[in-house]
């Protein structure tokens, strides 16, 4: 049977009507071996080898290269037949695998100038990069060892932008542009950051650190987490949000106890660029060193009518002291004696905050008295003073008849007020009233370790 003849069946089934023309394997036409006219059809590839599967429809027979008569292998077919040999597909380009990103994002506006900056690559390398100011300047920064990264190194300005170019290499070999841009706030108000002692003071120790902001934060740790304090030798102490006596808050950092004199302290309060609140951030940053000096303690006992200047002296531990500089009869307030709160000296932990030669002092009413008193050394904000009152030299020594100042004679004022030094501790025994917050600056050492520490909002 021919090949024509064993197709025609299969053709049948799958309702096509079919027209098979046989050729030679030079291509010329031959006559069909059932006669008749010969029709000219398309032809398919000839490249087929002998055997391969030759596909009808959805029906697929094997190509015969059997007997004498039937077609060869390269015979064509009807353009219904469909060779099965693959065709060549065309080439698919991959994407660069590289990818770049950027922390905080490219085109982030209102981003503050203290804000890190990153450029990170996945699965490839930085192998160019800038970043420029407004005025074309070069901006600092690093690249990792391994390429993957690059850090701002400095600080930027207010209410700028900056533009990022550059190239990121991919694992691959392709490269990917890295471009982009950051713009900084322009605040409303710039903060200005004081921070107390002062460079080069030399402080008792007793002395806080204080650092005071012209508003309250709204994100206290942010603020707190870029305050520092190094200290030589090394020394155990903690920050604390306190409301100072001009209604601000401020973060102060005290020892757990007395500072071991002679310490070597520096502070960086780094505000440049922080948020502090809406419209608000910091205006610069600024840094002290101050130095801790002799261990001096006052013991300021209301029921022996005396003060003790001592040296190398533990915090509330007298017995500890290695030695005595003076003791001076004293005369306390009598508030104790006419049951007034307000004429009572507090009992607790003062701090030399001031030294005045020659003061004013003025009482609030209902005492209502202006008096000019000598060698004056303050104590605390709500008018407590050591000084000189040579009226009451007779009740020094045997009775409180003072509004709650510390009276001492010219010659024992002048005396202390020499030897005193800012910072120092002036502790106060022997009376019915605790000194606390609602006596104003200086209040932090009327706080436990632990009361204390809770102040922190770390």
């Amino acid at each position: 049977m021919s090949s024509a003849r064993r197709l025609a069946p299969i053709a049948a089934l799958l309702g096509l009507a079919v027209l098979v023309t046989a050729c030679t394997s030079s291509g010329t036409t031959a006559t069909g071996s059932s006669g008749g006219s010969t029709s000219s059809v398309e032809s398919v590839s000839s490249a087929a080898p002998s055997g391969a599967p030759i596909t009808v429809g959805s029906v697929s027979t094997p190509a015969s290269s059997g007997p004498s008569g039937s077609a060869p292998a390269s015979a064509p077919v009807s353009s219904v037949l469909t060779s099965s040999t693959p065709t060549t597909s065309s080439s698919v380009v991959l994407p660069p695998v590289a990818s770049v990103k950027a922390s905080p994002a490219f085109g982030t506006s209102n981003m503050s100038p203290a804000q890190p900056l990153v450029i990170s690559v996945a699965k490839g390398k930085i192998t160019q990069f800038v970043l420029k100011n407004p005025d074309g300047k070069v901006v600092k920064g690093s690249v990792s060892k391994d390429g993957a990264s690059w850090t701002l190194g400095e600080v930027l300005g207010y209410g700028k932008t900056y533009s990022a170019s550059g190239v990121a290499t991919g694992t691959d070999g392709k490269a990917v542009a890295i471009k982009g841009s950051f713009t900084t706030v322009q605040p409303d108000t710039r903060v200005r950051v004081n921070v107390s002692p002062g460079d080069g003071d030399v402080v008792g120790v007793a002395a806080s650190v204080i650092v005071r902001f012209g508003v309250e934060p709204t994100d206290r740790a942010l603020i707190e987490k870029n305050m520092t304090i190094t200290t030589t030798p090394k020394v155990e102490g903690s920050w604390a949000w306190i409301q100072h006596d001009d209604g601000l808050w401020a973060l102060d950092w005290r020892p757990k106890t007395y500072w071991p004199a002679g310490t070597k302290v520096h502070v960086a309060a780094n505000a440049y660029g922080l948020k502090f609140a809406a419209g608000a951030y910091g205006a610069d940053d600024v840094t002290t060193d101050f130095t801790i000096g002799r261990n001096q303690v006052v013991y300021a006992d209301a029921k022996s009518y005396k003060i003790v200047v001592k040296q190398g002296c533990a915090m509330n531990d007298e017995a500890s002291c290695t030695k005595t500089i003076a003791t001076y009869p004293a005369s306390f307030g009598r508030g104790d004696q006419v049951n007034d709160p307000n004429l009572v000296t507090r009992s607790g932990i003062h701090v030399v905050m001031e030294k005045l030669p020659v003061h004013l002092m003025i009482g609030s009413p209902p005492f209502n008295y202006h008096s000019t008193e000598y060698w004056d050394v303050r104590i605390s904000d709500n008018g407590e003073f050591i000084h000189e009152n040579p009226n009451t030299v007779g009740d020094q020594g045997n009775t409180n008849v003072s509004h709650g100042c510390i009276n001492l004679s010219p010659t024992s004022a002048k005396a202390y007020f020499n030897s005193a030094m800012i910072g120092d501790p002036v502790e106060v025994t022997g009376t019915s009233v605790q000194l606390s917050a609602s006596d104003g600056d200086l209040f932090d050492w009327t706080y436990s370790w632990a009361q204390w520490q809770k102040f922190s909002a770390l």
